[in-house]
């Protein structure tokens, strides 16, 4: 019997010996049921090499619990122990779940707004980079991060991994048995997310991505679910992990049809004990997975048109990430070669119409180091701005930003103009236009309000100039007349230059 405490949230680990001969990995069983009151718990376990067996699990709730192993090894199969969970560790906050239908918070219900990046094979270079990837995401303010569990072979990308994820069987680089995990990837793998958790990162795991020369794309039906056992059961209990079912799934559908990506969802569902969020990521703009499906926690996209939006919110009734807007950089590839003014405006438009974007950088170096495919340094500028952004929103988002009112709904919309639930902040975003005036969506409801003029790019917050509302004729669209009269109570005058956006605040009295 094992007594241990441990703060919710955080992780509590079990070992035992159990055999090491023949293969452990796909011989040997054991789990463990956890059980809470009448709650009970299911939490599979993993072979670690050595002889060793390992349960890890993450409480949810204060109190004591007791676990009970089962195996088909007698020597691994009815260990008890109780653990007791206390109060979280000051700054923990638990899972991000789904909130308030297209929205994010973390378990404790504090408002979460994904401002995330991309280094798909960071873990997998030398480990002097990745030292440094970490110091630079210390800086850099965002709080998500897109990661390959494999490594990657594709232009910019095509260095030997720090370490093979299954063992090797001979001198080739796919001579590997992909029925053997090697622990010591799995290991410095996990080991970084919970640096990552530390830090405040959400690590959104891509599981699966068709960028390969070792095998690991090609392997059977039955050895890719033992690999989603094997590494739900390994870091399902780390707060911070997402899954991505995959980057680009489209480009797998020879080896991997479509009813099996649907079947992994369900591998997940069964193995990981936290239910973290489960997404899954397109190639091609046309072949989105159906996010409507249940097992389907968020939309996980990539589309450069980021004033769609509202269309895929509408779609999938579900939060919308686009971790793919294309990225800041100057690679011969049209996705990887837009500017930091247009990936930043592209980061506003988006999230001011309800969703969030997601951060890449690519520009060409001699050496191959670019951020987006390994980490290491920044180089560009719109993380600066992305980071201010991501303050000035949490400065007042609470319940998650909607679309304001049915004439801004797309494709009518021009200005990007939302609001913080029903009755907080409003935002509008000018993007690419600059009027001279608004009006249009601002309040009248004979309240008092705040009202700053925000500069995306220069990153500046001053008082905007408030002057009488004005009336707006009517305009005619096909058979539908909108506007006409005084739209608000008050009007703004603007200084006619792009990439600006007014905040309005409710006056706290």
């Amino acid at each position: 019997m094992t007594n241990s405490t441990v703060a919710l949230w955080d992780i509590f680990e079990f070992s035992a010996q159990g055999p090491s001969n023949g293969n452990p990995f796909v011989d040997v069983s054991f789990k463990a049921e956890f059980i809470f009151g009448n709650r009970r718990v299911y939490v599979p376990g993993f072979y670690d090499g050595d002889g060793t067996y390992r349960l890890r699990f993450s409480p949810d709730t204060e109190g004591e619990w007791r676990f009970v192993t089962s195996s088909n090894a007698a020597e691994l199969d009815g260990l008890e122990g109780t653990l007791t969970a206390g109060p979280p560790r000051k700054g923990v906050r638990g899972p991000v779940r789904v909130q308030n239908r297209h929205h994010f918070a973390y378990a404790d219900g504090t408002p979460y707004l994904p401002f995330g990046t991309t280094c798909y094979a960071w873990t997998h270079q030398p480990e002097a980079m990745q030292d440094e990837t970490l110091a630079t995401l210390a800086k850099a303010g965002f709080n998500k991060i897109r990661m390959a569990v494999f490594p990657k072979h594709y232009p910019y990308n095509s260095n030997p991994a720090l370490h093979n994820i299954y063992e090797k069987t001979g001198d080739g680089e796919a001579d590997m048995d992909f029925d053997r995990p090697n622990p010591v990837a799995f290991r410095h793998f996990e080991n970084q997310i919970g640096k990552l958790a530390e830090m405040g990162i959400e690590a959104d795991i891509i599981l699966f991505h068709p960028y390969d020369r070792w095998g690991y794309a090609d392997m059977t039906p039955e050895q890719d679910c033992r690999f989603l056992e094997y590494i739900a059961a390994r870091i399902s209990a780390y707060r911070n992990v997402w899954w991505s079912l995959a980057n680009e799934y489209d480009f797998l559908l020879n080896t991997k049809p479509m009813e099996l990506w649907h079947k992994f969802c369900h591998v997940l569902e069964e193995n990981d004990h936290m239910q973290h969020l489960r997404s899954i990521h397109n190639g091609n703009p046309a072949k989105n997975y159906n996010h409507r499906l249940p097992w389907i926690t968020h939309v996980c996209i990539q589309h450069w048109d980021v004033k769609q939006t509202p269309l895929w919110i509408e779609a999938y009734d579900k939060p919308v990430i686009n971790d793919e807007p294309e990225y800041e950089g100057n690679l011969y590839q049209s996705w990887g070669n837009i500017s930091a003014e247009e990936l930043t405006h592209r980061f506003w438009t988006t999230t001011m119409r309800g969703g969030y974007a997601g951060h890449g950088e690519t520009y060409n170096d001699p050496d191959d180091l670019i951020w987006w495919a390994k980490g290491g340094k920044l180089h560009g500028e719109a993380w600066k701005r992305i980071k201010w952004m991501r303050e000035l929103l949490e400065e007042d988002v609470k319940h998650g930003l909607t679309m304001l009112g049915d004439y801004y709904a797309f494709p009518y919309s021009r200005i990007s103009a939302c609001q913080d639930g029903e009755d907080g902040t409003r935002y509008f975003y000018f993007g690419e236009h600059q009027p001279a005036r608004w009006a249009t969506g601002l309040p009248n409801d004979g309240g008092q309000y705040d009202v700053d003029l925000i500069d995306t790019w220069n990153m500046t917050i001053e008082p905007a100039k408030i002057v009488d509302a004005y009336y707006v004729p009517p305009t005619r669209h096909g058979n539908v007349t909108r506007g006409g009269g005084v739209e608000s109570d008050f009007a703004v005058e603007l200084p006619g230059r792009p990439r600006l956006a007014l905040r309005v605040r409710p006056r706290k009295t």
